[in-house]
C-alpha cells in the first residue's frame, strides 16, 4: 500500500490529486489498484506517507491501540481512511434475507469505531425521496458531487442547524450521511457547500414549484388557501456588504443586528408555495402584491393575513384584483356585544365568543371574538405592566420627601415622561398630577388615579376583530379559516427554533439567501415527515422526533479470529422502541445501511 501523486487534466485546468494504490498479483502479473481518491487537498507531508500506509494496515488487522510514537495527525488520517476502506466493502442483503454467518472470534478483542448517528439522516433522505428531490437536481444539471453537497447541507440542516462552516463539520465528523448516499464526505472542501447553496439558489423557482406540487400529489391534496406572512432573521456583525440589511423592527428583539426579513405564502396543508427574501426595514403590507402575483394566484382566490400586512389600502387592492381575503383587523377600539355572540368551544377545552356584524355598504362582514384564555393572559399583562407603572411613581413621589433629589418641576416631568414611554401603553389609562410648593418650582407629591380607557385592553382584555369578504360565511367558518394563521406563526417558530433560521454569518447577499432558502427547503421535509407520522396518531414536534432519532448510530465492531486474521463489521445499532414506532410509520428500514463485513 502506498500514496501516489497524480496529476490531472479537466476543463483546461491542471490540478494535482492523491490516491492511496496497493499493488496485487494476478497470475503472473502486477496490477496497481487505486483503493481510494484522497482528493486534491492531501495534508500529510510525503515522508510521512509509508509510515501512514503502515499504521492503515495496522489498523485493518486490528491493531487498534495508538502506538506512542504516531503523532496525533497521522493517526487521525489513518483512522479515517482505514475507516472508509472498510465503508467501501460490499454490503450484506435485508435482514429477512440474511443467511447465518457464524464465525470463531475472539471477544476480548472486540473494539468498537467511528460511531456515526443515522437516524435524522435515513428519515431525511426518505423524505427527499418521497418529494423526489434527488432526482430533481439531476435532472437540473447537478453534478453529482454538487448534488451530495446540496443533499448534505439540507439534511445537515434538519439534523444540526446552524452555519455552512458547522454543517461540514458535522458531516465530516458525526454523521453518516455519506455512507447511505454511497459517497464521501471526509474530503469535503470548505466551498463545496457554499458552491451547493449557489446552485440551489440558481434554480430556486422551480425547486419551490416542484417541491409544493409533489406535496399535494403525495398527500392528495387542492390547492385552497394562501396564508401570508413575514419574519425576520439578524446577521452577526455589521453585515456591511449585504445592501437588504437593515435595522428594523426585529421580532427577536435583536434590535442591535441588522436585520433581513423572509416571506412566505402556504397553503392550508402548511406546506410553503413561495418564499421571497426582502430587506430587513420593509414593511409588511408592501411586500403583499408582488408576492401574489409571483404566485400566478388566480382571481377569486382566497388570501388570509395577519394584522401587519391588512391595512385599509391592502384590503381595498384585494378587492379591486378580484380576491377574497380573511384578515385581522388593525382597528385600534376594541367592541363586543356578549348578547349577540355565540359560544364555539375548542379543541384546548376554552371557550371562545363570536359576534358576527354584517356591513352591507363594505360589502364585508366582521366577527368580533372573545377568548377566554386569551383574557386570562391579557389580564394578567396588564395588571403587571400597571403595579410596575404604580410602583415606579409611588416611588418618585416618596422620593420628593428626601434629601438630595431633584425636585424641580421640570426634571420631575421628564421622568414621568420617561416612565409613560417605558409603560408599554399602560400609562393611558392613568391620570397624573403634580403637587408644588407656593412658588410652582418645586414638586412636593406626585398623584395618580387609574381610569381604564374605553374600547382597549383593559377593558376589553381577549377581544380581537376579523374582517372577511365572506358575507355569506357562519362565525364558525369565519373563526376557523382564520384560525390558520397560528399555523404560520408555528412555521416560523420552526424555522428560527428548531431549524436554523437565525443568525446568518454570510457576507455574499446570495449566500445569506441562500442560507434562508435551505431553511425553507429542510422545514418542507419536515413537514412530509410530520404530516405522514400525524395520520399514524404521532404529533411529536420535529425537535423530539430528532432527540429519538440521533441516538441510533452506525458502528464498525473488530475483532480477531481464531485464525489470526481481523473481521470488521459496520452496522447501525439496533432500532430502540420509539425509533422503531417512527421507522413503521414511515415504511421504511429500521437498520439504515445494512450490514458490511471485511475480512483481512
Amino acid at each position: 500500500m502506498f500514496i501516489r501523486r497524480t496529476r490531472t487534466r479537466s476543463h483546461n485546468e491542471d490540478y494535482v490529486t492523491f490516491r492511496l494504490v496497493r499493488s496485487e498479483r494476478t497470475g503472473t502479473k502486477v496490477q496497481q489498484r487505486t483503493l481510494l481518491n484522497l482528493g486534491r487537498h492531501f495534508e500529510i507531508a510525503p515522508p510521512d506517507w509509508p509510515r501512514l500506509c503502515q499504521r492503515i494496515e495496522d489498523i485493518l488487522a486490528g491493531q487498534l491501540p495508538l502506538s506512542p510514537d504516531t503523532p496525533a495527525a497521522l493517526e487521525e488520517h489513518a483512522q479515517r481512511i482505514a475507516a472508509q476502506l472498510l465503508a467501501r466493502a460490499p454490503r450484506g442483503a435485508p435482514a429477512a434475507h440474511r443467511a447465518p454467518d457464524v464465525q470463531a472470534v475472539d471477544v476480548n478483542s472486540l473494539a468498537l469505531l467511528r460511531p456515526r448517528t443515522v437516524g435524522v439522516e435515513q428519515v431525511a433522505l426518505w423524505a427527499l425521496d418521497q418529494l423526489g428531490l434527488r432526482e430533481l437536481l439531476k435532472t437540473l444539471g447537478l453534478g453529482p458531487s454538487l448534488r451530495a453537497a446540496a443533499v448534505g447541507a439540507i439534511v445537515a440542516r434538519l439534523a444540526q442547524p446552524g452555519s455552512e462552516r458547522a454543517a461540514r463539520r458535522w458531516l465530516r465528523e458525526r454523521s453518516a450521511l455519506d455512507e447511505l448516499l454511497g459517497v464521501s464526505f471526509d474530503t469535503l472542501g470548505p466551498m463545496r457547500l457554499y458552491r451547493a447553496s449557489d446552485a440551489l439558489m440558481a434554480h430556486r423557482e422551480a425547486i419551490e414549484k416542484h417541491l409544493f406540487q409533489q406535496a399535494l400529489d403525495l398527500f392528495t391534496l387542492a390547492p385552497t388557501i394562501t396564508l401570508y406572512d413575514l419574519s425576520n432573521t439578524y446577521f452577526e456583525g455589521e453585515a456591511a456588504h449585504q445592501p437588504q440589511a437593515r435595522r428594523g423592527h426585529s421580532k427577536d428583539k435583536r434590535t442591535d443586528c441588522p436585520l433581513l426579513t423572509l416571506g412566505l405564502a402556504l397553503d392550508a396543508s402548511g406546506f410553503v408555495r413561495r418564499s421571497q427574501v426582502f430587506a430587513g426595514n420593509v414593511r409588511e403590507h408592501h411586500t403583499l402584491a408582488g408576492m401574489l402575483n409571483a404566485l400566478d394566484t388566480p382571481p377569486g382566490a382566497l388570501v388570509v393575513m395577519d394584522r401587519g400586512i391588512a391595512t385599509g389600502e391592502r384590503l381595498a387592492w384585494l378587492r379591486k384584483q378580484g380576491y377574497r381575503y380573511l384578515v385581522v383587523s388593525r382597528e385600534r377600539t376594541r367592541q363586543f356585544d356578549p348578547e349577540g355572540a355565540v359560544r364555539l368551544d375548542t379543541a384546548s377545552g376554552h371557550g371562545v365568543q363570536l359576534q358576527r356584524v354584517l356591513d352591507e355598504d363594505a360589502q364585508e362582514v366582521r366577527l368580533y371574538c372573545y377568548s377566554e384564555a386569551r383574557a386570562a393572559k391579557e389580564q394578567g399583562i396588564a395588571e403587571r405592566f400597571a403595579q410596575r407603572f404604580e410602583t415606579a411613581l409611588t416611588q418618585l413621589s416618596e422620593g420628593l420627601a428626601k434629601p438630595r433629589t431633584r425636585k424641580r418641576i421640570d426634571q420631575v416631568h421628564q421622568r414621568i415622561g420617561r416612565l409613560k414611554e417605558n409603560s408599554h401603553g399602560i400609562a393611558q389609562h392613568y391620570d397624573i398630577t403634580v403637587d408644588t410648593d407656593p412658588t410652582g418650582q418645586r414638586a412636593t407629591a406626585v398623584r395618580f388615579t387609574r381610569h381604564a380607557r374605553p374600547g382597549s385592553m383593559m377593558t376589553h382584555p381577549g377581544v380581537y376583530c376579523l374582517r372577511s369578504s365572506e358575507t355569506d360565511w357562519d362565525e364558525d367558518t369565519l373563526w376557523r379559516t382564520c384560525f390558520m394563521l397560528t399555523d404560520v406563526e408555528a412555521v416560523f417558530r420552526a424555522l428560527k427554533s428548531e431549524l436554523g433560521l437565525r443568525p446568518i454569518y454570510h457576507h455574499k447577499p446570495l449566500r445569506a439567501e441562500g442560507h434562508l432558502f435551505i431553511t425553507v427547503i429542510a422545514y418542507q421535509l419536515v413537514q412530509v415527515i410530520r404530516t405522514r407520522l400525524r395520520r399514524t396518531g404521532e404529533h411529536a414536534s420535529w425537535t423530539t422526533l430528532r432527540r429519538i432519532l440521533e441516538g441510533q448510530q452506525r458502528i464498525t465492531a473488530t475483532f480477531r479470529r481464531t485464525d489470526g486474521r481481523t473481521l470488521h463489521v459496520r452496522k447501525a445499532t439496533l432500532a430502540e422502541p420509539p425509533q422503531q414506532a417512527i421507522y413503521d410509520a414511515l415504511g421504511i428500514d429500521s437498520s439504515p445501511g445494512g450490514i458490511q463485513k471485511t475480512l483481512v
